[in-house]
């Protein structure tokens, strides 16, 4: 009966002599099976609690690395601290290192003088770029695990990512916008905050893909490099819209859609299908007031939660696990807001 506890200790756990639990571990009977099983059943109870007493007392400072809007780093920010009391009894402290836009040399810097101070791990949302693959090499190589948030870096050493599937959710966007488009006519705006993040260019290839073998007629129009501010994101509508007549509907992967809605009220044009990702307080008004027709959500919440048990199992503090699987994708209306997002 392999186990890697004390006999006093199974003993004390068990509530039976040292004496009895030695002639059970080593097979020399004059034991009744209820007593072994109340052995067996010892040993089981002290290797689920055995977790436990590893995090007792446990304080993991872990890094949030990211750049994104500020509309879905705050929400990124309060998904993690409500997670926090379920992480108990071990104890997760955070730095939070938020920017909006920059050149990854920026965010290289801070990951190289995160290496150098130390840290239990880093949660990173980042663009899929050589130097900051890099940089998670030098972070790994530190003893420092990373995980990856939303947008993968698959050519790193990073420990595992978590979020959606994105080729997924582009194709989930296809469907949609195909049901409610139907036969009336009109192009698609598509529009991304940076081609140097790999989950919107991988949304972007699931929705190509899907509205090709779907809707082959129906013509996409992209846009690029708004970084999902609203600022940057109104001119590169307005022109779209100028230059294009012909766009009804929009698929937007990389946010600024107050922007995006702004520019068609202001050239006098209707918006008949708007699927946005992410319920961040923006969209949440947005969707709900009816003016985007669909927003893809995944718990961020979830996200979080098992970024931190990545990082805990990385320092042997929770048992291994099987592999980290995508998370769901929700398509959220008017109608099924999830409570959280209504209440805002």
């Amino acid at each position: 009966m392999g186990h890697p506890f004390p006999i006093r200790e199974i003993a004390r756990q068990a509530g039976l002599s040292e004496a009895t639990v030695d002639r059970v571990l080593n097979g020399r009977g004059g034991v009744r099976e209820s007593t072994a099983q109340e052995v067996r059943r010892a040993i089981a109870d002290l290797d689920r609690q055995r977790t436990q007493v590893r995090l007792v007392g446990r304080t993991f400072m872990i890094d949030i690395v990211m750049q994104a809007p500020e509309r879905f780093s705050t929400a990124v920010r309060a998904a993690l601290e409500a997670e926090l009391p379920s992480l108990h009894p071990a104890v997760v402290r955070s730095r939070f290192h938020f920017r909006e836009t920059g050149p990854a040399e920026e965010q290289v810097r801070t990951l190289d003088r995160i290496a150098r101070r130390g840290s239990q791990g880093v949660v990173l949302k980042a663009p899929d770029v050589p130097e900051v693959t890099a940089a998670v090499a030098r972070l790994v190589a530190a003893g420092i695990p990373v995980v990856t948030l939303v947008t993968d870096l698959p050519a790193s050493a990073r420990l595992a990512y978590v979020g959606i599937d994105n080729r997924a959710a582009g194709a989930t966007a296809a469907y949609l916008m195909g049901q409610w488009l139907g036969d009336r006519p009109g192009n698609v705006l598509t529009s991304l905050s940076s081609g140097f993040f790999r989950n919107e260019e991988e949304r972007e290839m699931g929705f190509r893909g899907a509205m090709r073998a779907r809707h082959p007629q129906r013509t996409l129009v992209e846009i690029a490099e708004g970084q999902g501010l609203d600022a940057t994101q109104y001119d590169l509508v307005r022109a779209a819209l100028e230059r294009d007549p012909d766009i009804r509907a929009v698929y937007s992967i990389g946010g600024g859609n107050i922007a995006t809605l702004r520019a068609f009220e202001d050239i006098g044009r209707e918006c008949a299908v708007f699927v946005a990702h992410d319920l961040d307080h923006d969209n949440t008004r947005l969707l709900r007031e009816h003016r985007l027709s669909a927003v893809l959500h995944h718990d961020l919440r979830q996200d979080m939660r098992e970024a931190c048990h990545l990082v805990m199992r990385a320092h042997g503090a929770l048992p291994p696990a099987g592999p980290t699987l995508p998370s769901a994708i929700q398509v959220v209306t008017p109608y099924n807001m999830p409570p959280q997002a209504a209440a805002v």
